[in-house]
């Protein structure tokens, strides 16, 4: 249990930012919503609070950086202090990138990268004061190598990837407690592609193998307690980075000759399609979309980590990696290559 713990989630009442609030409610964290639809948050409180009675819910859009700094009042004013903030908002149009209007691309990465940006800055803005906390990104295999049908989603995935790794190393240069980890997903059974703004003639699907949204959300939590700069999730994830750094154009090719037709069913699809890519469906979606029976039901990599690498271990590695890193820089200076501060 966590006594105490505050984690704030964005995206959090559908999809992995519901699933990743389940578990952090499971865990004994106090957690606080955010999402744009009144009527999922409302949901996802209701379902959360059979677990704990702390649970706070804002209805903000995360590229609104105003309002989410106001979310980081309110929960101090409420709760005192913010431990874990996870950026799990995304929005998604699918189709190819001809196809897609300017304005769609540019909402995608408003959402997806501005968002997490927005997010980013409101958490350093409750944890640098106090030195400590966990800023958990919830990231995906794309930017090992980018897929086809999702040009605005890879593009605002990759450009958080990049953010994080330069937010990281200034942290660590500045010596500060707050730690930057990236969770990069598979393929996931969410209702974000039945939400999305959908250019082709077929339903749409996650691309196979498809993980469900509690392996994700294991993902997350591990990474808030750990603060371990990368957590993979699923066998696929791991697959993309030894293929890209391997084979890049073998997987690139074998993408250009299959990835479009394995993220469509060939059913027509029918209409009208969901579109929240500018304001939040009517309803609750909860955390699963359509693809229950080509979903795996549990992911075996994040069954045998749990079980075989417990979390003390990813901090000794962590704070191993820091002492090296801390030695060549002292050696560097030493012996000249750099100047001293």
């Amino acid at each position: 249990m966590q006594p105490d713990q505050v984690v704030v989630v964005t995206g959090g009442s559908s999809g992995v930012g519901r699933a990743s609030a389940r578990r952090f409610a499971a865990s004994g964290y106090r957690v606080a919503l955010v999402a744009r639809g009144e009527e999922a948050l409302a949901a996802t409180a209701e379902e959360l609070r059979r677990v704990t009675p702390h649970v706070l819910t804002f209805v903000a859009d995360v590229t609104d950086a105003k309002a989410l700094d106001a979310v980081v009042d309110d929960v101090e004013r409420e709760w005192g202090h913010i431990d874990v903030w996870v950026n799990a908002a995304a929005v998604a149009v699918l189709g190819r990138f001809s196809d897609i209007a300017a304005e769609d691309f540019d909402r995608v990465v408003e959402v997806v990268l501005t968002g997490t940006v927005n997010g980013t800055r409101s958490a350093l803005r409750s944890m640098l004061p106090r030195d400590r906390g966990r800023i958990v990104q919830v990231g995906s295999a794309v930017v090992m190598h980018g897929v086809p049908l999702q040009s605005a989603y890879v593009a605002a995935k990759h450009a958080v990837h990049g953010l994080s790794d330069s937010l990281r190393a200034e942290l660590l240069y500045d010596g500060v407690g707050v730690t930057v980890s990236e969770v990069n997903l598979p393929a996931v059974n969410t209702p974000l592609y039945r939400a999305a703004k959908n250019l082709l003639p077929q339903r749409v699907r996650p691309f196979p193998p498809i993980y469900q949204p509690e392996d994700a959300a294991s993902g997350v939590l591990r990474a808030a307690r750990t603060g371990a700069r990368r957590v993979d999730v699923g066998a696929t994830t791991t697959a993309m980075v030894w293929a890209d750094t391997l084979a890049a154009g073998v997987l690139e090719h074998l993408l250009g000759r299959l990835g479009l037709d394995l993220q469509q069913t060939g059913d027509a699809r029918e209409q009208p399609t969901g579109n929240a890519v500018y304001a939040p469906l009517p309803g609750d979606h909860g955390c699963h979309g359509e693809y229950d029976d080509l979903a795996r039901r549990r992911s075996y990599k994040e069954m045998l980590r749990a079980h075989l690498v417990p979390d003390r271990t990813v901090r000794v590695a962590d704070r191993s990696r820091r002492l090296v890193a801390g030695a060549l820089a002292d050696l560097a200076v030493r012996t000249g290559i750099v100047p001293r501060r």
